[in-house]
């Protein structure tokens, strides 16, 4: 029986480059090839499995003198299996965007022109890292699951043991990285349901023509390639826990029937007038601000409320103090062992930058700045110069659907970085120019009608005219 290679998708728009390195790496990997950001995209819907490795350019079209295509790829990757290990290989090798790929989830950078043995040796050892984590998984979950000791995570144990148990939904609410998956496993493992099956389907990872079959089942001949009656998700989670990950990502259409499910456990598989009953519980997550997606019409707000009976908030890292130094030392132990190299320490300097390091990236690139500095120091002590070498202390560019003064956490991040970036910060200073900004914008929508600018800022127009005089004095 033929042993199946670990799937490597390879993400660059130069064929010369992709023909070199698919004739190398198809000795060890089944390679596949994506082109865009698009055919990403196309190619995972297309796969039977997530692929185990990724190799990104950043610069891919339509615009490939900048990275942001690689970013949005890395992104998408990593939504679609969190646990795929992502080698980005690129000429856009400057000192932000090597720190920028690595926050976001990236294993490692690897400046172009590159050593292809070189480059073999480290994915096979991405390999070993990964089979690590499958391990990690079951060893978190004998732990107890999540690690830490500060008043974040204490009050989260808290929330998991209360909820643990109830037959209704929880919707758990977190950054990209912060272990929300965790939480997940964590409420099954917790409860009385933990001998039964425990089920993750990635939302963001199944096509919208497949997600229905994927959750509910079908008949045979329900469809063109249903040779045989099948069973969905919903059916094979038994009275155990079925978590959706991603939820956010669910076609609007599949909305609807998941909503059914949730107020009266009834669906059916497609092709099949009989009327199932669920009894699994329901546990969902997501990185984004469902509200926000309700107002815009891309969430049903019945849905929502239904999903978000309990609503648990997974904390940042930058929110964990302590614990910070805790996770270092569990994966540093980790990791070494399962790699069989000696761990590293840090330096009394190092480890208060350390702490005072945001980790846009959380957990996540935590974990795996751990793995870079074992193969780096493998029985030495890092220093702080070459701990900072490792962080990506660049001001990450805000979306503009992504900002939001409703957003705290997003916010007090953004304040901590400027913080810690600029001396002898005037917070009246910091006041004045963002009111100057919405003045200005509102000035611009309305062109230059003072009462409809006083009305978007919801302020009379009397005292509009009043700050935009101070504004001027200034």
């Amino acid at each position: 029986m033929a042993v199946l290679r670990p799937v490597l998708m390879i993400v660059d728009d130069d064929p010369l480059i992709t023909d070199t390195l698919h004739f190398v790496l198809s000795r060890h990997f089944e390679v596949c090839v994506a082109e865009s950001h698009a055919q990403v995209k196309s190619l995972l819907q297309q796969l039977d499995a997530p692929p185990a490795l990724a190799l990104v350019d950043l610069g891919l079209p339509p615009n490939p003198h900048v990275p942001e295509e690689g970013f949005k790829v890395i992104g998408t990757l990593l939504a679609h299996s969190p646990a795929i290990k992502i080698h980005v290989l690129s000429g856009q090798s400057g000192d932000s965007n090597v720190k920028r790929a690595l926050s976001l989830g990236a294993a490692d950078f690897i400046a172009k022109p590159c050593d292809v043995e070189k480059l073999k040796d480290m994915l096979l050892n991405a390999l070993k890292v990964q089979d690590a984590e499958l391990n990690e998984i079951k060893a978190e979950q004998e732990y107890g699951g999540l690690l830490g000791n500060s008043l974040p995570i204490q009050a989260l144990h808290l929330q998991i043991r209360q909820f643990a148990d109830s037959p209704f939904p929880v919707l758990i609410e977190g950054e990209s990285g912060s272990g929300k998956e965790l939480v997940a496993s964590s409420f099954h493992h917790a409860s009385e349901r933990s001998l039964q099956p425990y089920l993750s389907i990635n939302c963001a990872a199944v096509s919208p023509l497949l997600a229905e079959s994927i959750l509910f089942g079908h008949a045979k001949g329900a469809f063109t390639g249903a040779v045989a009656a099948h069973s969905g998700y919903f059916e094979d989670a038994g009275e155990g826990t079925l978590f959706l990950d991603e939820i956010g990502e669910l076609p609007l259409e599949l909305q609807a029937k998941l909503l059914r499910v949730l107020e009266n456990g009834e669906y059916q598989r497609i092709g099949e007038t009989q009327t199932r009953k669920s009894r699994a519980r329901i546990v969902a997550a997501t990185n984004r601000d469902l509200r926000a997606e309700v107002r815009a019409g891309k969430f049903r707000s019945d849905l929502y409320h239904r999903l978000s009976v309990f609503t648990v908030k997974v904390p940042p890292l930058r929110e964990l103090g302590e614990d910070k130094h805790l996770l270092r030392d569990y994966f540093t132990a980790f990791y070494a062992n399962q790699i069989g190299k000696a761990a590293f320490e840090l330096d009394a300097k190092a480890q208060g930058r350390w702490l005072d390091y945001i980790f846009p990236g959380n957990v996540r690139e935590l974990r795996n700045i751990v793995i870079r500095l074992i193969a780096k120091y493998a029985g030495k002590t890092v220093k702080e110069e070459e701990l900072i070498a490792e962080f990506d202390l660049t001001e990450p560019e805000v979306a503009d659907n992504e900002f939001s003064f409703n957003n705290e956490a997003g916010m007090t991040a953004q304040a901590q970085r400027h913080l810690q970036r600029q001396a002898n910060v005037s917070l009246d200073a910091v006041l004045k120019t963002w009111e100057r900004a919405y003045i200005e914008a509102a000035m611009k929508m309305t062109h230059g009608n003072l009462s409809q600018a006083a009305k978007l800022l919801n302020v009379n127009r009397t005292t509009l005219y009043s700050r935009m005089n101070t504004q001027d004095d200034h």
